[in-house]
């Protein structure tokens, strides 16, 4: 019996979220180098989540161009919803920003690097020039990663941050898991075909490689002190 486009899709990343997982660890790992690389993933995580509605509303509005394809309105209509669901989340991180010290005009001001680009960006070609139906495979990888439920708390314990700095992590911890059942219904519902279903891995695949990069950068960067912003 075959496993349905979910059912795969979940089976494939199994098999590589190993390694995004313990780059996470190493990010979260308890030292006197911890509130420095709390306040870079901050920054990052700004990079990268201030992209999402911008992304989602031009997938949106590509299934749109697309003319008779049959997963265009109903991949259209999920991201016009999720789009709401995730509006504003990149304001919450200049909030945490703010709480553990770091000016929010830090992290807006930044110029994203190479590496988050490459994340992101990539998505945006798919979008272009293969089927915006691509960014589930985005989606899915940061959704079905979240944040651990009670992790806002032990960073808080460790960095001596006030909690709320950590609000991000722990609206994450809670929201992610509804999104992520979200998603796979709809996998399970959208006429894919067997491009569309690779298309979508690749999408997948791709975002693990490059979200585990972020996090090796995040925690191997030089701390020079609490205070530091690398």
């Amino acid at each position: 019996m075959s496993l349905s486009a979910a059912g795969s899709l979940r089976l494939e990343l199994s098999l590589v979220n190993p390694v995004l997982r313990a780059a996470a660890a190493r990010v979260w790992r308890s030292d006197a180098g911890l509130p420095g690389r709390y306040r870079h993933y901050l920054r990052a995580m700004h990079q990268v989540i201030r992209a999402s509605v911008p992304l989602m509303e031009r997938a949106a509005t590509r299934c749109e161009t697309l003319g008779p394809d049959p997963l265009a309105p109903p991949l259209a209509r999920y991201l016009r919803t999720h789009t709401e669901q995730e509006r504003g989340h990149d304001d919450w991180l200049l909030t945490d920003a703010a709480a553990s010290g770091t000016p929010p005009g830090e992290l807006t001001a930044a110029v994203p690097p190479a590496h988050v680009a490459a994340l992101v960006g990539a998505q945006y070609y798919w979008i272009e020039h293969g089927h915006p139906v691509a960014l589930l495979g985005y989606i899915a990888v940061l959704e079905g990663n979240a944040p651990a439920p009670g992790l806002a708390g032990r960073l808080a314990r460790a960095t001596g941050l006030p909690q709320t700095a950590f609000e991000t992590v722990r609206l994450h911890a809670d929201l992610d898991d509804g999104h992520s059942a979200d998603l796979d219904r709809l996998l399970d519902t959208l006429p894919l075909k067997p491009a569309q279903r690779s298309l979508v891995a690749v999408s997948a695949l791709h975002t693990v490689t490059a979200l585990a990069e972020l996090f090796d950068r995040i925690a191997t960067a030089p701390h020079v002190s609490e205070s530091a912003h690398v």
